[in-house]
Protein backbone atom coordinates (compact mmCIF):
# COMPACT_ATOMS: atom_id res chain seq x y z
CA UNK A 1 0.00 0.00 0.00
CA UNK A 2 1.12 3.21 -1.05
CA UNK A 3 1.61 5.66 1.88
CA UNK A 4 -0.66 8.84 1.81
CA UNK A 5 2.48 10.86 2.97
CA UNK A 6 5.61 11.85 0.90
CA UNK A 7 8.31 9.62 2.13
CA UNK A 8 10.97 12.46 0.75
CA UNK A 9 11.42 13.92 -2.60
CA UNK A 10 12.02 12.89 -6.08
CA UNK A 11 15.17 14.33 -7.16
CA UNK A 12 15.64 15.45 -10.89
CA UNK A 13 19.26 15.14 -10.87
CA UNK A 14 18.14 13.22 -14.78
CA UNK A 15 17.50 16.76 -15.80
CA UNK A 16 19.93 18.79 -14.72
CA UNK A 17 22.12 17.49 -17.78
CA UNK A 18 22.20 16.12 -21.37
CA UNK A 19 25.32 15.11 -23.40
CA UNK A 20 25.83 16.25 -27.10
CA UNK A 21 27.77 15.42 -29.99
CA UNK A 22 30.38 17.52 -30.95
CA UNK A 23 29.34 21.46 -29.89
CA UNK A 24 30.33 22.01 -33.43
CA UNK A 25 27.04 20.22 -35.10
CA UNK A 26 24.83 22.85 -32.52
CA UNK A 27 24.84 25.57 -35.63
CA UNK A 28 22.63 22.97 -38.13
CA UNK A 29 18.97 23.34 -38.03
CA UNK A 30 18.36 19.40 -37.33
CA UNK A 31 20.27 19.98 -34.42
CA UNK A 32 17.98 22.79 -33.55
CA UNK A 33 14.90 21.63 -34.33
CA UNK A 34 15.31 18.48 -31.91
CA UNK A 35 17.30 20.44 -28.91
CA UNK A 36 14.01 23.03 -29.67
CA UNK A 37 11.61 19.64 -29.51
CA UNK A 38 13.79 18.25 -26.24
CA UNK A 39 13.32 21.42 -24.37
CA UNK A 40 9.42 21.76 -25.39
CA UNK A 41 8.77 18.38 -23.79
CA UNK A 42 11.30 17.21 -21.58
CA UNK A 43 13.22 20.57 -20.32
CA UNK A 44 17.22 19.67 -19.72
CA UNK A 45 19.40 22.61 -17.42
CA UNK A 46 22.77 21.90 -19.23
CA UNK A 47 24.35 20.95 -22.23
CA UNK A 48 27.47 19.00 -22.22
CA UNK A 49 29.78 18.05 -25.55
CA UNK A 50 33.04 17.36 -26.96
CA UNK A 51 35.25 19.73 -28.93
CA UNK A 52 34.60 23.43 -27.42
CA UNK A 53 38.49 24.47 -28.59
CA UNK A 54 38.81 22.38 -31.61
CA UNK A 55 39.77 23.74 -34.75
CA UNK A 56 36.03 23.32 -36.20
CA UNK A 57 34.89 26.00 -33.55
CA UNK A 58 37.59 28.84 -34.95
CA UNK A 59 38.51 29.97 -31.50
CA UNK A 60 42.45 29.54 -31.16
CA UNK A 61 43.30 31.52 -33.65
CA UNK A 62 47.32 32.06 -34.08
CA UNK A 63 48.84 34.48 -36.49
CA UNK A 64 52.03 36.35 -37.39
CA UNK A 65 52.12 40.34 -37.81
CA UNK A 66 55.35 41.82 -38.07
CA UNK A 67 57.74 39.15 -37.45
CA UNK A 68 55.65 38.38 -34.09
CA UNK A 69 53.99 35.06 -33.37
CA UNK A 70 50.60 36.52 -31.57
CA UNK A 71 47.52 34.72 -31.14
CA UNK A 72 43.55 35.77 -31.58
CA UNK A 73 40.90 34.62 -29.68
CA UNK A 74 37.71 34.12 -31.49
CA UNK A 75 33.96 33.40 -30.44
CA UNK A 76 31.98 34.00 -33.42
CA UNK A 77 30.58 29.68 -33.56
CA UNK A 78 31.02 29.97 -29.59
CA UNK A 79 28.39 32.66 -28.94
CA UNK A 80 25.68 31.70 -32.02
CA UNK A 81 25.60 27.94 -30.00
CA UNK A 82 25.57 29.57 -26.93
CA UNK A 83 22.88 32.26 -27.67
CA UNK A 84 20.69 29.46 -29.36
CA UNK A 85 20.78 27.41 -26.65
CA UNK A 86 19.94 29.54 -23.83
CA UNK A 87 16.61 31.28 -25.93
CA UNK A 88 15.71 27.50 -25.24
CA UNK A 89 16.36 27.52 -21.70
CA UNK A 90 19.53 25.06 -21.58
CA UNK A 91 23.30 26.20 -20.11
CA UNK A 92 26.65 24.80 -21.02
CA UNK A 93 28.21 22.48 -18.75
CA UNK A 94 31.61 23.44 -20.79
CA UNK A 95 33.90 20.78 -21.04
CA UNK A 96 37.18 22.07 -22.20
CA UNK A 97 38.54 20.46 -25.08
CA UNK A 98 40.05 19.20 -27.58
CA UNK A 99 43.66 20.47 -28.12
CA UNK A 100 43.99 23.38 -31.37
CA UNK A 101 46.05 21.54 -33.79
CA UNK A 102 48.16 24.93 -33.52
CA UNK A 103 48.73 24.15 -30.02
CA UNK A 104 49.07 20.74 -29.81
CA UNK A 105 52.24 18.92 -28.74
CA UNK A 106 51.59 16.28 -31.01
CA UNK A 107 49.18 14.62 -34.14
CA UNK A 108 47.26 12.00 -32.17
CA UNK A 109 43.50 12.85 -33.44
CA UNK A 110 40.72 10.92 -31.95
CA UNK A 111 37.13 10.32 -34.21
CA UNK A 112 36.03 11.00 -37.59
CA UNK A 113 36.26 14.47 -37.12
CA UNK A 114 39.62 14.33 -35.67
CA UNK A 115 39.81 15.82 -32.41
CA UNK A 116 43.35 16.79 -31.23
CA UNK A 117 44.00 14.74 -28.05
CA UNK A 118 47.59 15.63 -27.41
CA UNK A 119 48.95 18.27 -24.62
CA UNK A 120 49.41 21.53 -25.00
CA UNK A 121 52.23 22.33 -26.37
CA UNK A 122 52.57 25.85 -24.37
CA UNK A 123 50.35 25.35 -20.92
CA UNK A 124 50.97 29.47 -21.13
CA UNK A 125 48.54 29.28 -24.38
CA UNK A 126 46.39 26.95 -23.11
CA UNK A 127 45.85 29.11 -19.64
CA UNK A 128 45.73 32.27 -22.23
CA UNK A 129 42.69 30.41 -24.36
CA UNK A 130 40.94 29.26 -21.17
CA UNK A 131 40.79 32.93 -19.73
CA UNK A 132 40.35 34.82 -23.02
CA UNK A 133 37.44 31.95 -23.02
CA UNK A 134 35.86 32.36 -19.84
CA UNK A 135 36.26 36.45 -19.66
CA UNK A 136 34.60 36.75 -22.80
CA UNK A 137 31.57 34.46 -21.77
CA UNK A 138 31.01 36.21 -18.64
CA UNK A 139 31.34 40.06 -20.48
CA UNK A 140 29.02 38.55 -23.35
CA UNK A 141 26.61 36.56 -20.50
CA UNK A 142 27.17 37.85 -17.25
CA UNK A 143 29.12 36.64 -14.15
CA UNK A 144 25.91 35.30 -12.46
CA UNK A 145 24.95 33.49 -15.11
CA UNK A 146 28.18 31.85 -16.05
CA UNK A 147 29.12 30.92 -12.32
CA UNK A 148 26.16 28.81 -13.13
CA UNK A 149 27.90 26.95 -15.71
CA UNK A 150 29.75 23.87 -14.40
CA UNK A 151 33.32 23.59 -15.94
CA UNK A 152 34.97 20.06 -16.74
CA UNK A 153 38.57 19.49 -17.53
CA UNK A 154 38.98 17.45 -20.46
CA UNK A 155 37.32 13.95 -21.66
CA UNK A 156 38.14 10.31 -20.03
CA UNK A 157 42.22 11.33 -19.92
CA UNK A 158 42.42 7.92 -18.38
CA UNK A 159 41.97 6.21 -22.29
CA UNK A 160 45.01 6.46 -24.60
CA UNK A 161 42.33 7.44 -27.47
CA UNK A 162 40.97 10.31 -25.08
CA UNK A 163 44.85 11.16 -23.86
CA UNK A 164 48.22 10.70 -25.08
CA UNK A 165 49.30 7.51 -23.92
CA UNK A 166 46.58 7.98 -20.85
CA UNK A 167 49.55 10.38 -19.25
CA UNK A 168 48.12 10.99 -15.57
CA UNK A 169 50.89 13.12 -14.38
CA UNK A 170 50.37 15.32 -17.80
CA UNK A 171 46.79 15.18 -17.14
CA UNK A 172 47.13 16.29 -13.30
CA UNK A 173 49.63 18.97 -14.98
CA UNK A 174 47.12 20.15 -17.31
CA UNK A 175 44.30 20.10 -14.98
CA UNK A 176 46.14 22.36 -12.33
CA UNK A 177 46.85 24.88 -15.13
CA UNK A 178 43.29 24.73 -16.19
CA UNK A 179 41.83 25.02 -12.82
CA UNK A 180 44.02 28.20 -11.60
CA UNK A 181 43.15 29.79 -15.07
CA UNK A 182 39.46 29.25 -14.36
CA UNK A 183 39.65 30.91 -10.34
CA UNK A 184 41.94 33.80 -12.14
CA UNK A 185 38.78 34.95 -14.09
CA UNK A 186 36.47 34.75 -10.90
CA UNK A 187 36.92 32.66 -7.60
CA UNK A 188 32.73 31.72 -7.85
CA UNK A 189 33.42 29.45 -11.35
CA UNK A 190 32.92 25.73 -10.87
CA UNK A 191 36.04 23.76 -12.18
CA UNK A 192 36.59 20.36 -11.75
CA UNK A 193 37.68 16.60 -12.77
CA UNK A 194 38.84 14.04 -13.39
CA UNK A 195 36.00 12.64 -16.35
CA UNK A 196 37.56 9.18 -16.33
CA UNK A 197 35.89 6.16 -18.25
CA UNK A 198 34.62 3.40 -15.72
CA UNK A 199 37.24 0.94 -14.89
CA UNK A 200 39.44 3.70 -13.93
CA UNK A 201 38.20 4.77 -10.49
CA UNK A 202 41.64 4.50 -8.70
CA UNK A 203 41.93 7.72 -10.30
CA UNK A 204 39.57 9.29 -8.23
CA UNK A 205 41.80 8.79 -5.01
CA UNK A 206 44.97 9.95 -6.85
CA UNK A 207 43.41 13.01 -8.42
CA UNK A 208 42.15 13.84 -4.77
CA UNK A 209 45.70 13.22 -3.26
CA UNK A 210 46.99 15.63 -5.82
CA UNK A 211 44.84 17.99 -5.26
CA UNK A 212 45.18 18.12 -2.55
CA UNK A 213 49.07 18.17 -2.11
CA UNK A 214 49.29 20.99 -4.41
CA UNK A 215 46.17 23.19 -3.07
CA UNK A 216 44.33 22.85 -6.54
CA UNK A 217 41.22 23.92 -6.45
CA UNK A 218 38.38 21.34 -7.24
CA UNK A 219 34.35 22.04 -7.02
CA UNK A 220 32.98 19.02 -8.16
CA UNK A 221 33.99 15.34 -9.09
CA UNK A 222 32.83 13.51 -12.37
CA UNK A 223 32.95 10.95 -14.11
CA UNK A 224 31.16 8.72 -16.72
CA UNK A 225 29.13 4.72 -16.78
CA UNK A 226 28.06 2.30 -19.37
CA UNK A 227 27.85 -1.39 -19.18
CA UNK A 228 28.29 -3.12 -22.40
CA UNK A 229 31.13 -5.55 -23.03
CA UNK A 230 33.72 -5.51 -25.91
CA UNK A 231 32.13 -5.03 -29.40
CA UNK A 232 31.07 -7.51 -31.83
CA UNK A 233 31.58 -5.53 -35.01
CA UNK A 234 28.77 -5.91 -38.03
CA UNK A 235 28.97 -3.52 -41.06
CA UNK A 236 28.12 0.08 -39.70
CA UNK A 237 27.42 -1.38 -35.94
CA UNK A 238 28.22 -3.34 -33.19
CA UNK A 239 26.58 -5.75 -31.28
CA UNK A 240 27.57 -6.12 -27.15
CA UNK A 241 26.80 -7.88 -24.44
CA UNK A 242 25.23 -5.55 -21.23
CA UNK A 243 25.40 -5.96 -17.51
CA UNK A 244 22.45 -5.37 -15.19
CA UNK A 245 21.28 -2.25 -14.98
CA UNK A 246 21.52 -2.51 -11.33
CA UNK A 247 25.48 -2.17 -12.61
CA UNK A 248 24.99 1.43 -13.44
CA UNK A 249 24.01 2.42 -10.10
CA UNK A 250 27.07 0.93 -8.58
CA UNK A 251 29.20 3.04 -10.90
CA UNK A 252 27.50 5.84 -10.05
CA UNK A 253 28.00 5.54 -6.08
CA UNK A 254 31.67 4.68 -6.81
CA UNK A 255 33.17 8.29 -6.46
CA UNK A 256 31.81 9.14 -3.00
CA UNK A 257 32.66 5.68 -1.93
CA UNK A 258 36.69 6.19 -3.00
CA UNK A 259 36.92 9.60 -2.02
CA UNK A 260 35.74 8.93 1.56
CA UNK A 261 38.32 10.88 3.79
CA UNK A 262 39.71 12.73 1.29
CA UNK A 263 39.50 16.55 0.54
CA UNK A 264 37.01 15.99 -2.04
CA UNK A 265 34.50 14.12 -0.26
CA UNK A 266 31.86 16.63 0.37
CA UNK A 267 32.15 17.92 -3.15
CA UNK A 268 29.02 17.64 -5.61
CA UNK A 269 29.08 14.80 -7.99
CA UNK A 270 28.49 14.68 -10.91
CA UNK A 271 28.31 11.34 -14.27
CA UNK A 272 29.16 13.55 -17.10
CA UNK A 273 28.11 10.40 -19.41
CA UNK A 274 26.21 7.22 -18.93
CA UNK A 275 24.59 4.72 -21.17
CA UNK A 276 24.29 1.23 -21.52
CA UNK A 277 26.88 0.98 -24.60
CA UNK A 278 29.23 3.25 -24.99
CA UNK A 279 29.02 2.67 -28.78
CA UNK A 280 27.47 5.25 -31.23
CA UNK A 281 26.29 2.43 -33.66
CA UNK A 282 24.71 -0.32 -31.42
CA UNK A 283 21.34 -0.93 -32.09
CA UNK A 284 20.02 -1.71 -28.56
CA UNK A 285 19.97 2.23 -28.35
CA UNK A 286 16.65 2.08 -30.39
CA UNK A 287 14.65 -0.36 -28.20
CA UNK A 288 12.07 -0.61 -26.17
CA UNK A 289 14.35 -2.94 -24.53
CA UNK A 290 16.72 0.33 -23.46
CA UNK A 291 13.89 2.08 -22.22
CA UNK A 292 12.67 -0.58 -19.95
CA UNK A 293 16.34 -1.14 -18.57
CA UNK A 294 17.08 2.28 -17.95
CA UNK A 295 13.62 2.87 -16.09
CA UNK A 296 14.99 1.73 -12.33
CA UNK A 297 18.66 3.74 -13.14
CA UNK A 298 16.66 6.81 -13.82
CA UNK A 299 13.89 6.04 -11.09
CA UNK A 300 16.85 5.60 -8.21
CA UNK A 301 20.26 7.58 -9.86
CA UNK A 302 19.73 10.71 -7.85
CA UNK A 303 20.26 8.77 -4.97
CA UNK A 304 23.84 8.50 -5.52
CA UNK A 305 24.78 11.61 -7.62
CA UNK A 306 23.74 15.42 -7.84
CA UNK A 307 23.39 14.62 -11.84
CA UNK A 308 23.71 12.19 -14.85
CA UNK A 309 24.00 12.83 -18.02
CA UNK A 310 22.57 11.12 -20.65
CA UNK A 311 24.44 10.70 -23.57
CA UNK A 312 23.71 11.61 -26.18
CA UNK A 313 19.64 13.77 -26.87
CA UNK A 314 20.46 13.12 -30.71
CA UNK A 315 21.80 11.35 -33.25
CA UNK A 316 23.22 14.29 -34.38
CA UNK A 317 26.59 12.69 -33.58
CA UNK A 318 29.74 11.64 -35.87
CA UNK A 319 32.42 9.97 -33.72
CA UNK A 320 32.57 6.98 -35.86
CA UNK A 321 31.62 8.89 -39.56
CA UNK A 322 28.11 10.38 -40.89
CA UNK A 323 25.46 7.64 -40.19
CA UNK A 324 24.16 5.47 -42.78
CA UNK A 325 20.72 4.86 -41.65
CA UNK A 326 17.90 6.75 -39.70
CA UNK A 327 18.57 4.32 -37.22
CA UNK A 328 21.56 2.90 -36.67
CA UNK A 329 22.22 2.41 -33.00
CA UNK A 330 22.92 6.25 -32.39
CA UNK A 331 23.17 7.29 -28.76
CA UNK A 332 20.94 10.04 -29.32
CA UNK A 333 17.38 10.30 -27.54
CA UNK A 334 15.82 11.14 -30.83
CA UNK A 335 17.02 10.30 -34.52
CA UNK A 336 17.76 12.42 -37.19
CA UNK A 337 14.70 14.53 -38.54
CA UNK A 338 12.95 14.51 -35.16
CA UNK A 339 12.09 10.29 -35.06
CA UNK A 340 11.09 9.74 -30.85
CA UNK A 341 12.53 6.59 -29.75
CA UNK A 342 11.15 4.42 -26.96
CA UNK A 343 13.87 5.95 -24.35
CA UNK A 344 12.96 9.59 -25.40
CA UNK A 345 9.19 8.74 -23.98
CA UNK A 346 11.14 7.23 -20.74
CA UNK A 347 12.30 10.72 -19.73
CA UNK A 348 9.48 12.53 -21.13
CA UNK A 349 7.29 10.50 -18.48
CA UNK A 350 9.83 11.43 -16.10
CA UNK A 351 9.24 15.18 -16.82
CA UNK A 352 5.97 14.85 -15.77
CA UNK A 353 6.98 13.46 -12.50
CA UNK A 354 6.06 15.29 -9.38
CA UNK A 355 8.55 16.18 -6.69
CA UNK A 356 7.52 14.38 -3.83
CA UNK A 357 8.23 10.54 -3.39
CA UNK A 358 5.39 8.53 -2.34
CA UNK A 359 7.30 5.04 -3.42
CA UNK A 360 9.74 3.32 -5.19
CA UNK A 361 9.65 -0.36 -6.10
CA UNK A 362 11.68 -2.42 -8.31
CA UNK A 363 8.67 -1.93 -10.72
CA UNK A 364 7.37 1.44 -10.21
CA UNK A 365 7.77 5.02 -9.17
CA UNK A 366 5.14 6.99 -7.45
CA UNK A 367 5.15 10.82 -6.84
CA UNK A 368 2.71 13.63 -6.21
CA UNK A 369 2.44 16.75 -7.75
CA UNK A 370 1.48 20.01 -5.22
CA UNK A 371 -2.11 20.26 -6.64
CA UNK A 372 -2.89 16.43 -5.92
CA UNK A 373 -2.32 14.73 -8.67
CA UNK A 374 -0.39 11.68 -8.27
CA UNK A 375 1.61 9.82 -11.22
CA UNK A 376 3.18 5.96 -11.25
CA UNK A 377 5.59 5.05 -13.63
CA UNK A 378 5.99 1.43 -13.77
CA UNK A 379 8.31 -0.75 -16.12
CA UNK A 380 8.31 -4.33 -17.40
CA UNK A 381 11.61 -6.40 -15.75
CA UNK A 382 14.06 -6.87 -18.68
CA UNK A 383 16.67 -10.15 -18.87
CA UNK A 384 20.11 -8.19 -19.98
CA UNK A 385 22.06 -11.20 -20.11
CA UNK A 386 19.58 -12.07 -23.53
CA UNK A 387 19.14 -15.90 -21.71
CA UNK A 388 15.47 -15.01 -21.73
CA UNK A 389 13.50 -12.39 -23.98
CA UNK A 390 12.00 -11.20 -20.66
CA UNK A 391 8.40 -12.33 -19.12
CA UNK A 392 5.82 -11.85 -21.83
CA UNK A 393 3.06 -10.21 -19.14
CA UNK A 394 4.09 -8.47 -16.03
CA UNK A 395 1.65 -7.34 -13.40
CA UNK A 396 1.91 -4.54 -11.22
CA UNK A 397 -0.86 -3.68 -8.71
CA UNK A 398 -0.89 -0.55 -6.50
CA UNK A 399 -3.36 1.35 -4.08
CA UNK A 400 -2.56 5.21 -4.64
CA UNK A 401 -3.92 7.94 -2.40
CA UNK A 402 -5.51 10.18 -3.93
CA UNK A 403 -7.61 13.16 -2.11
CA UNK A 404 -10.71 13.35 -4.36
CA UNK A 405 -14.16 11.33 -4.38
CA UNK A 406 -12.94 9.90 -8.06
CA UNK A 407 -9.85 9.84 -10.28
CA UNK A 408 -8.86 10.84 -14.03
CA UNK A 409 -6.67 8.08 -15.06
CA UNK A 410 -4.62 9.45 -18.66
CA UNK A 411 -2.30 6.31 -19.10
CA UNK A 412 0.62 6.24 -21.78
CA UNK A 413 2.28 3.28 -23.03
CA UNK A 414 5.57 2.36 -25.02
CA UNK A 415 6.70 -1.39 -25.39
CA UNK A 416 7.42 -3.67 -28.37
CA UNK A 417 4.45 -2.28 -30.64
CA UNK A 418 3.72 0.86 -29.15
CA UNK A 419 5.70 4.24 -29.00
CA UNK A 420 8.49 1.93 -30.98
CA UNK A 421 9.46 3.79 -34.21
CA UNK A 422 12.17 1.48 -35.00
CA UNK A 423 9.71 -1.86 -35.14
CA UNK A 424 7.80 0.21 -37.42
CA UNK A 425 10.64 0.84 -39.57
CA UNK A 426 11.70 -2.25 -39.94
CA UNK A 427 8.52 -3.59 -40.96
CA UNK A 428 9.17 -0.29 -43.54
CA UNK A 429 11.89 -2.54 -44.86
CA UNK A 430 14.47 -0.62 -43.20
CA UNK A 431 15.03 2.09 -45.46
CA UNK A 432 18.19 3.93 -45.39
CA UNK A 433 16.73 7.42 -45.87
CA UNK A 434 12.53 7.72 -45.59
CA UNK A 435 11.25 10.01 -47.17
CA UNK A 436 8.45 12.59 -46.30
CA UNK A 437 5.56 10.04 -46.22
CA UNK A 438 7.82 7.52 -44.17
CA UNK A 439 8.82 9.89 -42.08
CA UNK A 440 5.16 10.82 -41.11
CA UNK A 441 4.60 7.22 -40.43
CA UNK A 442 7.35 6.55 -38.59
CA UNK A 443 7.12 9.75 -36.55
CA UNK A 444 3.07 8.81 -35.76
CA UNK A 445 4.38 5.18 -35.05
CA UNK A 446 6.69 6.60 -32.08
CA UNK A 447 3.97 7.88 -30.10
CA UNK A 448 2.77 6.44 -27.17
CA UNK A 449 -0.63 4.47 -26.91
CA UNK A 450 -2.79 6.39 -24.82
CA UNK A 451 -6.05 5.69 -22.79
CA UNK A 452 -8.20 7.13 -20.14
CA UNK A 453 -10.53 6.29 -18.02
CA UNK A 454 -12.78 7.30 -14.91
CA UNK A 455 -11.74 5.49 -11.58
CA UNK A 456 -13.35 4.80 -8.50
CA UNK A 457 -11.82 6.26 -5.13
CA UNK A 458 -12.27 4.05 -1.83
CA UNK A 459 -11.15 5.77 1.14
CA UNK A 460 -9.15 7.50 -0.43
CA UNK A 461 -7.67 5.49 -2.29
CA UNK A 462 -7.74 4.00 -6.33
CA UNK A 463 -6.86 0.65 -6.90
CA UNK A 464 -4.50 0.27 -9.74
CA UNK A 465 -4.16 -3.17 -11.63
CA UNK A 466 -1.88 -2.75 -14.70
CA UNK A 467 -0.66 -5.28 -16.83
CA UNK A 468 2.37 -4.26 -19.04
CA UNK A 469 3.66 -6.60 -21.81
CA UNK A 470 7.70 -7.07 -23.03
CA UNK A 471 9.51 -4.02 -22.12
CA UNK A 472 6.67 -1.99 -21.30
CA UNK A 473 7.35 1.42 -20.06
CA UNK A 474 3.66 3.11 -18.44
CA UNK A 475 3.14 6.40 -17.01
CA UNK A 476 -0.57 6.41 -15.43
CA UNK A 477 -1.56 10.37 -14.30
CA UNK A 478 -4.18 10.18 -11.82
CA UNK A 479 -6.28 13.39 -11.31
CA UNK A 480 -8.86 14.39 -8.63
CA UNK A 481 -11.94 14.94 -10.06
CA UNK A 482 -14.70 17.50 -9.13
CA UNK A 483 -17.84 16.58 -11.30
CA UNK A 484 -18.97 19.74 -12.18
CA UNK A 485 -21.42 17.87 -14.83
CA UNK A 486 -25.25 19.83 -15.02
CA UNK A 487 -28.12 18.39 -13.69
CA UNK A 488 -29.70 18.28 -17.39
CA UNK A 489 -26.67 16.10 -19.14
CA UNK A 490 -28.47 12.67 -20.44
CA UNK A 491 -26.27 11.18 -22.75
CA UNK A 492 -29.84 9.65 -24.34
CA UNK A 493 -30.60 12.76 -25.66
CA UNK A 494 -27.32 13.15 -27.98
CA UNK A 495 -29.83 11.65 -30.93
CA UNK A 496 -33.30 13.63 -29.74
CA UNK A 497 -34.86 11.04 -27.84
CA UNK A 498 -36.45 11.88 -24.45
CA UNK A 499 -34.02 11.65 -21.66
CA UNK A 500 -34.41 10.39 -18.01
Amino acid sequence: MIPEEPVGTFTDAWRFCVGTGRLELALRRDYQDSLTLIQREIGFRHLRGHGLFSDGMGVYRPYTWQDERRVRHAFTYVDQIIDACLALGIRPFLELGFMPEELASGKQTVFWWRGNVTPPASHQEWAALVRATLVHLIDRYGLDEVRTWPIEVWNEPNLTAFWQDADEDAYHRLYEVTAHAVKEVDAGLQVGGPAISPGADDWLERFAEFTQRRDVPVDFVSKHAYTSGPAQHVPFGVHQTLAPAADLLAQFATPRERLKGTGLAELPVHITEFNSSYRPDNPIHDTAFHAAYLAPVLAAGGDHVDSFSYWTFSDMFEETGVPTALFHGGFGLLTHRQVKKPTYHLYAFLARMGGHLLARGDDHLVTRHPDGRVTVLAWAPVDASGATPGPERHRVRLSVPLRARAAFSHRSTVDEEFGNARAAWQQLGSPHAPGPRALDLLREAAEPARRHQRLPVTDGRVALDLTLTRHEITLVELHPVEDETPPWSDERRLLGREGR
